[in-house]
């Protein structure tokens, strides 16, 4: 069995960057440098954040397309988490949004429009079985944060960020995987989180979460762990409590539980499968880019890299795991 490599990569909307991290112009052909970039991961999994689509900046391309095309994705979806254009300090120009969220793929591409759009997409060599995303709403206020090629700090509002799931046809069966970008608000980023482990609850395991997570360290994994608690923890007591009015009905004392965790309530073992940092490219010194995953034992994993490409602030993060 061939280990399958799972990517994520935070794009940058496919800015190339010199060797100190700061922005180079776009060349003639804007995309080429990321149709170079994703070709060298060589993915059969990507996920893919802060993507352009028809934006004047990267040379109004379809970047899910360009990477659909260097990989050579079976199939694919991107998602709009906003529609608009890029506005200096004051975040984005947003178009008027339709109805729900938009979410394209493959046979859109027939039927481009210029509207031009941004967000996250996820793109696969393997089957899909079945598609859902979603979408989160900014937090209330943003942060002063650093951004390339300016100095210092830029005040930064939030934007509204988006999460796709495809259950994928493995060698060994069904399994799930997410792509996501969440808020870099802290808070706001684990409530996005504790809201995806709910929200793929009812797919089928293994489960891999990949994205920019604007987290580090165990905190991701603790907070997928602590939602799965959360999210059984009302059940278990009110079993509890059925339990205990059955036993006193019947004149049975309840046998003592162990001091700890409710019944039901045991954490699953969610782990990362790469521990390595990923920003900035230049001279990364922090893991804001994670691949998580729950049902899928530690000998699964093979080789992990964060190779240095051409574009983004980000590198991408790519684990060879059998499945």
């Amino acid at each position: 069995m061939s280990p399958l490599r799972i990517a994520t990569f935070n794009l940058l909307h496919g800015q190339p960057l010199a060797a100190d991290g700061s922005p180079l112009p776009y060349p003639s052909e804007a995309a080429a440098p990321l149709h170079e970039a994703i070709a060298a991961l060589d993915a059969d999994v990507l996920a893919v954040q802060e993507v352009d689509r028809y934006q004047q900046r990267s040379g109004l391309a379809d970047q899910t397309a360009v990477a659909a095309k260097a990989m050579g994705a079976a199939d694919w979806r991107f998602a709009a988490a906003l529609h608009g254009t890029p506005a200096p300090v004051a975040g984005w120009l947003r178009e008027p949004e339709p109805r729900g969220l938009t979410v394209y793929g493959p046979d859109d591409q027939e039927h481009a429009t210029d509207r031009p759009s941004y967000g996250t997409a996820l793109l696969t060599r393997l089957p899909v079985r079945h598609w859902r995303a979603r979408r989160f709403a900014p937090a209330p206020f943003g942060l002063p944060l650093r951004v390339a090629g300016r100095r210092g700090l830029t005040p930064v509002p939030d934007e509204p960020r988006a999460a796709l799931a495809a259950v994928l046809e493995g060698e060994r069966g069904p399994f799930t995987v997410v792509a996501t970008h969440l808020s870099f608000v802290p808070g706001w980023n684990m409530a996005q989180l504790t809201g995806i482990r709910r929200w793929i609850a009812d797919l089928p395991r293994p489960y891999l979460v990949l994205g920019d997570f604007n987290l580090v360290g165990p905190v991701p994994r603790t907070v997928l762990g602590g939602a799965t608690a959360l999210d059984r923890a009302p059940a278990s007591r009110q079993r509890l409590r059925e339990l205990r009015a059955a036993r006193r009905t019947a004149g049975t004392p309840l046998p003592r539980r162990r001091r700890g965790r409710e019944p039901g309530t045991r954490l699953p073992g969610w782990h990362d499968l790469a521990r390595t940092p990923t920003y900035p490219s230049h001279r990364p010194t922090v893991q804001f880019d994670h691949v998580l995953a729950v049902g899928l034992p530690h000998t699964a994993v093979g080789t992990v890299t964060a190779p240095r490409v051409a574009v983004s602030d980000h590198r991408p993060l790519l684990v060879e795991v059998e499945l």
